[in-house]
């Protein structure tokens, strides 16, 4: 009987010890506000017109609302086996977020990934955030906000390259993509590598729906630089043949530095179709600057123009000022405004979802909540 007892208590502490080395965690946020627009448009057609002023509830205004499931198993030696599922929702309507094809949703449309993490650095398969996107909010005093920031800029630029906002699969760059395999490395003297490749899958063509990427960071000091090389084929093209066609390209160099609460930012990206480059061409100049000046409360500003570059007619310049103020460690009020000029087929949009007809100006602005879980 000694002996029974004996043995169920070494299996119960021994299942004590498995268990300690997995984990699972719910987790997202919630964020919404009041959003005011002198202008606005049904939709980013080159033909969209004018519809007047919008106010309504808005949901996303510092980043979306989503919510999400992770794990990580520890298999020893400093390694661990790590697993993510991640969507966007709408707060206002329950939508879910977009998916890769034309006008369908996905419950996890950003993260589906499984991978093994180390000394080595990290490997992720799975649809998911590219390292460039990141490598963009770290050289951005907005930190790739969905209102004013880098993130609208380089939505700028696939709008007017034919982006309907209808899908992710947009034509330069990309914010995901599905069916990814992406290294990340650890720091090294703060410099690190991260690279991606995504197969197509598509019989008979080897290149066809094919994207390749790679980025290197640096982050020391305050400082912090980026450099981005994105390529793609078939991109944007979901109801057509895959042919393999090299139809997207984007380049980006990115600093930000900051000293005693002070951050400064600049940065420069083309975004072209290395196919036919009359098709679309484009330049990206951005510059930020903000302060904190508290643990709990910042102020941040952003400059973004674009231009067409077989066009000079085309241009766009936008400004952004947005002020936080951290209520806890989950939860932030905020207050922003922004202006942004068109001219020509420019329709460079203020905050992400809400369109702006091409070669109208418009100033918008919002104050929300974000609450973290």
């Amino acid at each position: 009987m000694k002996l029974k007892w004996s043995g169920v208590a070494v299996l119960t502490v021994f299942a004590g010890a498995v268990h300690a080395q997995s984990s699972v965690t719910l987790y997202g946020a919630v964020d919404a506000g009041l959003f005011y627009q002198s202008t606005s448009a049904s939709s980013f057609a080159p033909t969209a017109k004018d519809n007047g002023h919008v106010f309504g509830y808005k949901d996303a205004g510092i980043y979306s609302s989503f919510w999400g499931i992770k794990g990580a198993e520890d298999i020893g030696g400093g390694y661990k086996v790590n697993f993510r599922l991640q969507g966007v929702f709408n707060s206002g309507t329950g939508k879910l977020g977009l998916a890769d094809t034309t006008g369908g949703t996905a419950v996890f449309n950003q993260q589906t990934t499984v991978g093994i993490s180390g000394p080595f650095g990290s490997f992720d398969a799975g649809r998911q955030f590219i390292p460039m996107i990141y490598a963009m909010a770290d050289t951005d005093v907005r930190g790739a906000q969905y209102f004013g920031s880098i993130l609208t800029a380089w939505l700028g630029l696939n709008q007017v390259a034919g982006w309907s906002g209808t899908n992710t699969n947009v034509p330069l760059g990309a914010l995901y993509d599905s069916n990814a395999l992406v290294y990340q490395s650890p720091k090294f003297y703060g410099t690190s590598v991260g690279l991606e490749y995504a197969p197509g899958g598509v019989p008979g063509q080897i290149q066809g729906g094919t994207r390749e990427s790679a980025v290197l960071k640096y982050s020391n000091y305050g400082l912090n630089l980026s450099a981005v090389y994105y390529n793609a084929h078939d991109t944007n093209l979901a109801a057509a043949t895959p042919t393999g066609l090299d139809n997207n390209r984007f380049y980006y160099l990115g600093a930000k530095y900051t000293f005693h609460g002070v951050s400064v930012s600049a940065s420069y990206g083309i975004g072209k179709n290395p196919s036919n480059t009359s098709l679309a061409d484009y330049e990206m100049i951005s510059g930020g600057l903000g302060y904190q000046f508290n643990p709990f409360f910042k102020i941040t500003s952003g400059f973004y123009y674009l231009k067409d570059r077989n066009n000079s007619a085309n241009h766009s310049s936008e400004y952004a000022v947005g002020a936080e103020y951290s209520l806890s460690k989950r939860t932030t009020v905020y207050a922003q405004v922004g202006y942004v000029a068109n001219r020509g087929a420019m329709n460079q949009t203020i905050t992400y979802g809400q369109p702006v007809a091409p070669g109208v100006s418009t100033t918008a602005t919002m104050i929300g909540l974000r609450h973290s879980f």
